[in-house]
């Protein structure tokens, strides 16, 4: 189950992905599709997250950040 880190009530944009970057700030670039080249990111929220190991941040339905434990293990495939 996610749980919300922070309130930012981005507005979504069609054609456009939205994600935490690497300073843990909204970003959104536009999306490529087919022969048409992705667009550079901008920056679109300032939120300053610092991440938790282990944990996947992402922008939710209402445009805020949660967080959500990733599920890790299962079978190995085996080498052919």
């Amino acid at each position: 189950m996610a749980q919300k880190v922070m309130k930012v009530g981005v507005k979504r944009a069609k054609g456009y992905l939205y994600y935490l970057d690497k300073k843990g700030d909204v970003s959104c670039a536009k999306m490529a599709r087919g022969s048409k080249k992705g667009g550079s990111p901008k920056k679109v929220a300032k939120c300053g997250i610092k991440r938790k190991e282990g944990y996947l941040y992402f922008i939710d339905k209402k445009g805020d950040v949660s967080c959500a434990k990733m599920k890790r293990g299962g079978k190995k495939k085996k080498k052919r």
